[in-house]
């Protein structure tokens, strides 16, 4: 089958900067090839057009059309044409895209299309207790309504956006995927008393619940160590240009004096970084089902995280991992405690937690799931 995927991002030297979104394609893109598929991957929001092929995957780089009050319209109406195309030289059979921001409200195109719900800025706002912009809600609802077909990473993710959106679309459940292989533990031994959070430094990922967290372990177990990876990221809330700079006044002066903060990390070295850590550490408020935890879970790391909506589809409390809500402060610091001074414990949530990985988020499981979708998709529309 050829499939295309539409994306704001993708983590490559050739495009621009990525996230969440963009690690998951890869994964899903890559699991794709291995089983046989072409793959061709659109990417909006380039410096420049360009067309080059890596690994087995074909990507178009788009460069936006910039006019006045335009260029949205004008940009979709460019991808809508260049994915005719494709579909016309039998490039490409289906196109899927993730649901932030709705691009795909208006696109014209003549190969089915299928949204997946990684978590629109809808969802988000909704779980951050903060406004929406209302164009925003509008086209990510249009897209909802008009795809031909629905795949969630988290069956919390597809039923709150069905209810923000006031519908019930038949929604399937499809999570986010990993090369198990590339993030699997070696001989390297971590650092008993290391703790890592990775991700984006920003408040609805609980960074400026972190450090209360952090302050409470630091008098319990005074040699414990934190690091922290990512982009840093300014707050909405405050304005503040850096969630960094208001985290650092909030450490007490025991616990900043045990605090690493190492920026962002190219992503082929994050292994030995999560590697290291004896447990990861994810007090988020808002995700629909993050990459970063099933990369620590692949590596046979112990974890502690939020307790809200996805979590659970993830993690079973006390079995491959513990959930607690990241404003109880105290409950989060004591089952680090927990983990760090019980090595036993620790190894057997991250055995529990490397096992779950392989039953669950397998890229070629996963990509499996997701071709038999589309074929789904792609029948129904001939009919």
């Amino acid at each position: 089958m050829k499939i295309a995927f539409l994306s704001p991002e993708y983590p490559h030297p050739n495009l621009g900067p990525a996230g969440g979104i963009g690690s998951s394609l890869v994964h899903l893109s890559q699991g794709l090839v291995q089983l046989g598929h072409p793959v061709s991957i659109l990417i909006y929001g380039q410096k420049k057009d360009a067309v080059f092929t890596e690994s087995g995957i074909t990507f178009y780089a788009i460069k936006n059309i910039k006019v006045k009050g335009l260029s949205l319209y004008l940009t979709q109406k460019k991808v809508s044409r260049l994915i005719n195309r494709l579909y016309d030289e039998d490039k490409i059979a289906i196109v899927e895209a993730p649901d932030w921001t709705g691009f795909t409200s208006r696109l014209n195109i003549k190969c089915p299309l299928v949204l997946r719900l990684h978590g629109s800025d809808t969802y988000f706002c909704h779980l951050e207790e903060r406004p929406v912009k209302p164009r925003n809600k509008y086209h990510e609802k249009r897209a909802f309504k008009k795809a031909a077909g629905i795949i969630s990473v988290s069956a919390f993710t597809g039923k709150l956006t069905n209810q923000l959106f006031e519908t019930n679309r038949e929604i399937t459940v499809i999570p986010n995927g990993l090369d198990l292989d590339a993030f699997s533990q070696s001989a390297l031994t971590s650092d008993a008393k290391t703790i890592l959070y990775f991700g984006t430094l920003i408040r609805k990922k609980g960074m400026l619940e972190l450090p209360f967290i952090f302050n409470k372990i630091i008098a319990l177990v005074p040699d414990a160590t934190l690091v922290l990876i990512g982009s840093d990221s300014g707050d909405i809330k405050t304005g503040s240009a850096s969630t960094w700079a208001l985290m650092q006044p909030l450490f007490s002066e025991s616990a900043a004096a045990r605090v690493s903060y190492l920026g962002k990390v190219a992503y082929d070295d994050m292994k030995a970084h999560i590697e290291k850590a004896a447990v990861c550490v994810f007090p988020t408020f808002a995700e629909a089902l993050p990459v970063s935890w099933i990369e620590a879970m692949a590596m046979k790391k112990a974890i502690v995280a939020s307790n809200v909506g996805w979590a659970t589809e993830m993690i079973t409390d006390g079995e491959n991992g513990f959930l607690v809500h990241p404003t109880d402060h105290s409950k989060f610091a004591n089952r680090i405690v927990q983990l760090l001074l019980d090595t036993d414990q620790t190894a057997a949530f991250g055995s529990a937690a490397r096992i779950t990985a392989e039953e669950q988020y397998d890229r070629e499981k996963v990509a499996a799931l997701s071709v038999s979708y589309y074929q789904q998709i792609i029948d129904t529309a001939a009919i």
